[in-house]
């Protein structure tokens, strides 16, 4: 066999060379059922894991429902057993190909806790949830386009302090869906306003109805209240510690004990009435009317009492008259 002549490639008719790079022309005409060639613009690879532990109550469920709603890149994942540690979320979000978690950890039935983690270096923050009120409880006028792009609106307090700086750049990255992710919408119809006040982040969802700054709520609304912030993925060092932080077990305890505070001031204020109340009682002195102090109910009692001896004097008067006229009688008999 002889050898094959290598030569160099043609290139199409199509290829048009411009400035050192080639460019592909389109053709004159192409088919209907052939699909348009798309450009690869999907730069900002964000995949959020949302997930829970086992151990939350139904509300909690309903809001982690919602905010999947409105996170078009989000990826689910079953319900972690309590038997696991955190850590183990580090391989789950690499076989997700996710880098960012959202963790629904549930306690007692009335607890809440949210981790927000950046997967797998870190950090990773730990919230506690108050103050929930989910889509469908609230059922606000306010609607948006599912799959739609948010707007992200931080109070001025989240530039002032460092781990504001933080919680801003993690908020931004897990709630800020990317540009031309392939189950977003490309409209711009709603805001997310993330307000700090009173130690803790506001979070509110409004539709944009118009240009002049006109907004209506559509929900849901949740208070987050920092924990702590840890150096790596649900572990590591601590690098922020909230000072104000009370835990809901130890504010239901406060709470119990000053009711049992209460309970015990009122049966000692009840003894102590007991002891100081007189075993034995004294007789009224006449005199005591002499030293009132008030004329005008001095005058108004001996009022009182010339009317009721007038009284009496009348009902004599007539009891003799009735006396004497049986006594005639009987006389005449």
């Amino acid at each position: 066999m002889g050898k094959s002549k290598l030569g160099k490639r043609k290139l199409p008719k199509e290829e048009v060379k411009n400035n050192g790079q080639e460019i592909k022309a389109l053709p004159a005409s192409r088919k209907s059922d052939e699909p348009i060639p798309k450009k690869d613009r999907w730069i900002n690879r964000q995949r959020v894991l949302v997930m829970a532990s086992r151990g939350i109550n139904h509300r909690d469920r309903h809001l982690m429902r919602d905010i999947k709603m409105l996170m078009p890149h989000h990826r689910e994942e079953s319900k972690m057993e309590r038997s696991k540690t955190l850590t183990v979320i580090n391989e789950m979000c690499t076989m997700k190909h996710c880098n960012k978690v959202l963790l629904f950890e549930g306690r007692r039935k009335m607890d809440l806790y949210l981790w927000m983690a950046n997967v797998p270096e870190g950090p990773s923050v730990k919230f506690l949830v108050e103050n929930i009120h989910t889509m469908g409880e609230l059922k606000m006028t306010g609607n948006c386009l599912k799959g739609s792009r948010p707007l992200l609106s931080f109070d001025p307090h989240f530039n002032q302090q460092p781990h504001l700086k933080l919680l801003k750049e993690l908020l931004t990255q897990i709630f800020g869906v990317p540009n031309f992710h392939p189950k977003s919408q490309p409209f711009i119809d709603h805001v997310y306003t993330f307000t700090y006040l009173d130690k803790r982040i506001w979070f509110r969802n409004q539709q944009i109805l118009s240009e002049d700054g006109a907004l209506v709520e559509i929900g849901p609304r949740f208070v987050l209240n920092p924990v702590k912030i840890f150096e790596g993925s649900f572990t590591g060092e601590a690098l922020w510690e909230n000072p104000h932080y009370v835990s809901p077990a130890r504010y239901r305890q406060m709470i119990r004990k000053q009711a049992s505070v209460r309970y015990e001031d009122r049966m000692g204020q009840k003894l102590t009435r007991e002891a100081k109340k007189s075993k034995t009682t004294f007789a009224a002195d006449e005199t005591d009317d002499v030293y009132c102090l008030n004329p005008t109910k001095k005058a108004t009692r001996l009022a009182e009492q010339e009317a009721e001896s007038s009284d009496s004097s009348d009902d004599d008067e007539e009891d003799d008259n009735v006396a004497m006229n049986d006594s005639e009688q009987d006389d005449s008999d």
